[in-house]
């Protein structure tokens, strides 16, 4: 991948270039200072969270549940929440992602919802609750899936073809640049390497993970998965497990070789066949839907592995880092991760009650999205409400549409073409988030017009810290929910008419 077909890895070509500029003396300047200015955001950001949390102490509750634009569209989700963390998202994210993102959440809160909401008891019954997938919150999860999965084939089938005819060609001059010169053949031309790919070359391969390590090591992991994972996942046999260990390896190659083209990792969508197939293969009367998941992770994880592992390859063959330092500290993480992350899982759902549930501060919205499609690839098209199912056909041959469109045009047209996967997400959480996220383009974008330079070097550190102190803020307060300390004061907003009925209940 990057020593004989030279693959780019943007993403880790760009990692390696920043830690590089670092080792520079201008560049360490410019890092402490960057440092600086996260940490004051980070302290910023943390203490604002702190701050929040004293006017939560009930549902719906505090500043995340400010109604900016009015009651009516507070209703809809049509809100600013004032969370640092989608702020700094959206300083990080370019400029189309969010504004597809507001563009998924007008179409879907704005226009779709509330025209489908009209048709209760016609469409779907009167009388079922809120989170039911028989009412309208199924139109929610199924439309969202089907834009998802729209989007999803079509860059799988465009990066496939991709990884395909680079391949090919990638063979073909490995082939011709094999023959010897002779009389009607010279000899080939051959680009001479740099001094410094010399240089990274024969380090790189110094120190190379030997053939024989990588595939006694996948054949002990896939004997342990064999073995193990049947017994956690009773639904999930032995033999599904294999066919995914068979098939994985050429599914990973795909994937980390179209990484290394496009910088698009297909992972969750390697994850959605996974749900598909194993899940119809095990059936309805056999847990098809635990047996989908959980194949779905493993497959994941896989696939997901190949191609990040490549991206940080490519970042330490440019820095000249050793290949088995970076696999070893690899290894070392991932057993770290196996620690914490149940642990950090445990903390979150044993301090807040309504974690995963629709509406709530952690939602888990893809959760929501995974499971009903295990359940879509076990049950068939009966688990949706009426007319869902042509709403999904029109929104999945749309995303097809709009990507075709956004490939066809030229570059400095197809800029401001949307991006249906980025459209789905607020089809089912609404739109507050994306207002959070254009809010923090409009900074940046007021900061780029006032002093680009300033803001291309520390824009990143500004988001940066932003997003980890209200994120790590989330720690704190899972200790105190788990400690029974309650918040003091309830800050909620009511409308003139509800307020003058408190009152008077109150008897004030």
């Amino acid at each position: 991948m990057i020593i004989d077909f030279k693959l780019t890895y943007p993403s880790g070509t760009a990692t390696a270039y920043l830690i590089n500029s670092f080792h520079t003396t201008a560049g360490a300047k410019l890092a402490k200072k960057q440092v600086r200015t996260l940490g004051k955001f980070f302290s910023f950001s943390f203490l604002w969270g702190f701050f929040q949390w004293f006017f939560t102490a009930g549902d719906n509750c505090g500043f995340v549940s400010f109604p900016t634009f009015g009651l009516k569209a507070y209703e809809y989700r049509f809100y600013f929440d004032f969370s640092a963390i989608y702020v700094g998202v959206g300083m990080i994210c370019p400029y189309i992602i969010n504004i597809s993102v507001l563009l998924g959440g007008i179409l879907s809160w704005g226009l779709m919802w509330p025209l489908i909401e009209k048709r209760k008891g016609d469409w779907y019954s009167a009388d079922l609750s809120p989170t039911s997938l028989q009412g309208l919150q199924g139109y929610k999860v199924f439309i969202s899936i089907a834009l998802i999965l729209g989007d999803g084939l079509y860059n799988f089938c465009k990066v496939l073809s991709r990884t395909l005819v680079g391949l090919f060609y990638q063979v073909r001059t490995r082939n011709a640049s094999s023959d010897l010169p002779v009389a009607e053949n010279s000899s080939p031309e051959t680009a001479k390497l740099s001094y410094d790919d010399q240089r990274r070359t024969r380090l790189f391969l110094k120190d190379q993970i030997p053939t024989w390590f990588a595939i006694s090591g996948y054949v002990a992991i896939a004997i342990v998965s064999i073995i193990v994972l049947p017994h956690i996942f009773h639904q999930l046999k032995w033999y599904h497990v294999l066919v995914i260990y068979l098939f994985a390896p050429t599914l990973a190659f795909c994937n980390a070789y179209g990484c290394g083209l496009t910088d698009w990792s297909l992972a969750s969508t390697y994850g959605k066949l996974a749900i598909f197939t194993i899940g119809a293969w095990a059936g309805s009367s056999h847990g098809g839907v635990l047996a989908g998941l959980a194949a779905c992770g493993v497959m994941m994880n896989i696939v997901s592995t190949a191609s990040d592992l490549t991206q940080d390859f490519k970042t330490g063959y440019l820095t000249l880092a050793s290949p088995r330092s970076m696999f070893v500290s690899q290894v070392i993480g991932t057993a770290i991760g196996c620690i914490v992350s149940p642990c950090v899982f445990w903390l979150f759902y044993k301090a807040f009650d309504d974690l995963g549930v629709p509406g709530s501060e952690y939602a888990a919205p893809f959760a929501m999205v995974y499971r009903n499609m295990a359940k879509l690839g076990v049950e068939g098209f009966s688990a949706l409400p009426k007319n869902c199912l042509l709403l999904c056909y029109v929104l999945f041959g749309a995303a097809i549409v709009i990507n075709l469109i956004r490939d066809s045009i030229r570059k400095e047209w197809a800029r401001f073409i949307p991006l249906p996967m980025a459209m789905a997400i607020p089809f089912y959480l609404g739109p507050y988030f994306a207002i959070d996220m254009c809010v923090g383009s409009l900074l940046l974008f007021i900061w780029e017009k006032i002093d680009k330079a300033k803001a291309d070097a520390f824009g990143p550190a500004v988001a940066s810290g932003l997003i980890c102190g209200d994120g790590i803020w989330s720690l704190p307060s899972s200790i105190l929910a788990l400690a029974k300390v309650q918040p003091p004061m309830c800050m909620k907003f009511l409308s003139r008419r509800t307020n003058a009925r408190v009152d008077k209940f109150l008897g004030f």
